[in-house]
């Protein structure tokens, strides 16, 4: 008989976890009965057609109160469910979705996913799951050690996002877009949501210095969001025509396939998807050592495999006559990448070769060895 296993996640909405979710299921269907369970099935922005899926109809609710309402309602219907499918494993993606894993019970085991360094910052949380998770399966090897260490956790295990890199591949030149520009040039990429902690005003201020020298250089940023203040602050640095903001798309791989560069300026990072999908695609990176994800993605034993740059401010910046000397820094390395063939060809193959890692043939391996 098969193994039953439950996924849990608040939204199928574009976003990290969210992809990892899907794509477990996907990965495990095979060899498991496998559920995804989600409080809200309002926007969702991936392919779940064949899949178990479940909508509790419980989505979010405004005030401490309702919030706290919502949690108690979530995991009681939660642990009927777990009772009902009389479900072996359940793997929870997600703070709200962790909490909900582990106070709904039953004989179940419980395996929290820390998919960000973000959700390190709510102790009471990451203590409650240690306590009371079977497993956390962290997303980096930092992740890991500090829950170890400091919560003095042994059930901390590390396990990387999987990645498809031939469905990524095919989905970038699955369709035909356009872009605002006649002449698209040199096109840098970066993608993510609108989020202070993606250090978007970084990358605009970057432009804008390469720009000056560069003519046919342009930006292109992919995620959901309006944008807004960033768009003025594009105006106020002269570059407004150059840069593209394309909202949230389904499939992201034909905007992210006509980057030359990939640039990520996050302060804060899990494991960031966007970094190994545009490696994937054979784009060199340019990334922040922040404190998860692009070290371990970039580096491995004494190999680089990318560019990576130190840490950038946490400290939002809108002023367009400020341009820190962080973002100078940014904007050399982003020069050398387009002027220097050979340096560029050296990354590109690196990026290529430091894919194929994080394969979903390696993240089911683990996966199946957990699961027994």
């Amino acid at each position: 008989m098969k193994k039953k296993i439950m996924l849990i996640v608040p939204m199928l909405h574009q976003g990290g976890f969210e992809r990892v979710c899907v794509t477990t299921a996907r990965l495990l269907e095979s060899y498991y009965d496998v559920y995804i369970v989600m409080f809200d099935s309002k926007d969702i922005a991936y392919d779940i057609k064949g899949l178990n899926v479940v909508d509790l109809h419980l989505g979010v609710r405004e005030g401490k109160i309702g919030k706290i309402l919502n949690v108690f309602k979530r995991s009681l219907a939660v642990r009927r469910l777990k009772k009902e499918w009389k479900i072996d494993i359940a793997y929870s993606f997600g703070p709200s979705a962790n909490m909900v894993n582990v106070f709904s019970g039953t004989e179940s085991q419980v395996w929290t996913g820390i998919r960000s360094y973000m959700d390190m910052g709510n102790k009471q949380l990451i203590k409650l799951f240690s306590k009371r998770a079977d497993k956390l399966l962290c997303c980096s090897k930092r992740i890991e050690k500090e829950i170890t260490e400091k919560y003095h956790c042994r059930k901390a295990v590390t396990l990387y996002n999987p990645l498809d890199v031939e469905t990524v591949r095919k989905n970038a030149v699955s369709e035909e877009i356009r872009l605002p520009w006649e002449e698209e040039g040199n096109i840098i990429v970066s993608m993510g949501r609108e989020d202070d902690v993606k250090g978007f005003w970084h990358l605009l201020k970057s432009f804008s210095v390469v720009r000056k020298e560069i003519p046919d250089v342009r930006l292109m940023i992919i995620g959901d969001g309006e944008f807004e203040e960033y768009k003025v602050l594009a105006g106020r640095l002269g570059i407004a025509a150059d840069v593209y903001f394309t909202g949230m798309k389904k499939n992201p791989f034909p905007y992210l396939g006509k980057g030359r560069v990939y640039v990520l300026t996050s302060y804060n990072e899990g494991f960031p998807n966007a970094l190994i999908e545009a490696m994937a695609l054979g784009i060199p990176v340019i990334a922040t050592d922040c404190l998860t994800g692009p070290g371990e993605i970039l580096r491995k034993e004494d190999r680089t495999y990318g560019i990576l740059i130190p840490n950038m401010s946490p400290e939002k910046n809108m002023d367009a006559s400020c341009i820190s000397g962080e973002e100078m820094g940014l904007a050399d390395e982003i020069k050398r990448m387009l002027t220097d063939k050979e340096y560029y060809e050296t990354y590109q193959r690196a990026s290529e070769e430091r894919a194929k890692d994080f394969s979903n043939e390696h993240y089911v391996e683990r996966m199946m060895r957990w699961i027994g």
